[in-house]
């Protein structure tokens, strides 16, 4: 089995922008007051690399509007998943490294979150079977913590996960882009029900198979869950890098999706 050492990059990046959604609504100037045009961006990407937990980087060649919404910043009542949740092993957390954006904290407050898991078409079937199955799998994992159901329609998904090569990773430190095994990003859209509402999409590499990518999806996973940023500890899901046995959903996973969801968002509140 292949050993990764420290020095090889995890490879996912995990970014946010803001977007109007012709399939729920039209942005309106009364719910969404646009403030600032920036060309530059350095809050809403992350990108993983060697020595180091996060790497603030900016969006280049993409104008992006940074908006201030109208809408509450307040939590939401911790889903009954996470109100049982108990650590009996007192491991701690890594609150500290989860990164609110301009909206707050990234959690769902309508459960179940729906998850679109795309079936592979460039390979044979047998294979489609088995990449699938292991990225159910993790959906599993996580559904002991968070209520999720597989969605049977790309535009039923709260997250969409599908097998695609994730654009090269760039860094000033490096002169040569570097490839990743995944990629998370999301964006934000008012509901037809007027609420601030978002959406993920998780590319994974085709690279990635058997427990490597049981180990991405559940990685990634965590991302879109709310878990915006990364464990400095080699035994949690939500650790900076890969590594040789990879772990599976740790108490400390756990314990910071929790904290995570005491937090105050804009996210599921109405817009007024």
């Amino acid at each position: 089995m292949r050993e990764f050492s420290r020095s090889e990059y995890w490879g996912d990046k995990i970014s946010g922008k803001f977007t109007h959604s012709t399939r729920h609504c039209i942005f309106r100037t009364t719910t969404i007051r646009t403030l600032v045009l920036q060309r530059f961006i350095v809050s809403l990407a992350l990108a993983i690399g060697t020595g180091l937990l996060i790497i603030l980087t900016s969006f280049q060649s993409s104008a992006i509007f940074v908006t201030s919404s109208s809408s509450p910043l307040k939590p939401h009542p911790l889903p009954p998943t996470l109100t049982k949740w108990q650590d009996n092993t007192n491991s701690g957390d890594y609150f500290s490294q989860v990164n609110p954006t301009q909206v707050g904290y990234l959690v769902w407050s309508q459960f179940p979150v729906r998850v679109y898991v795309e079936r592979p078409e460039a390979i044979n079937s047998k294979q489609a079977e088995q990449w699938v199955n292991t990225v159910l799998q993790a959906v599993q994992e996580w559904s002991v913590y968070l209520p999720l159901a597989i969605a049977q329609q790309p535009k039923e998904a709260d997250i969409t996960i599908v097998r695609k090569t994730p654009p090269l990773q760039t860094s000033p430190n490096s002169k040569r882009p570097r490839a990743r095994s995944a990629q998370t990003t999301y964006e934000l859209y008012v509901s037809k029900n007027n609420l601030l509402s978002h959406r993920f999409t998780m590319l994974l590499s085709p690279s990635q198979t058997g427990q490597y990518l049981l180990a991405a999806t559940r990685h990634e996973l965590g991302h879109a869950l709310g878990i915006w940023g990364h464990s400095p500890l080699p035994t949690d899901a939500l650790y900076f890098s890969q590594v040789r046995n990879s772990p599976s959903i740790s108490p400390r996973d756990v314990n910071t999706l929790k904290r995570v969801y005491e937090q105050p968002t804009s996210l599921g509140w109405p817009q007024s």
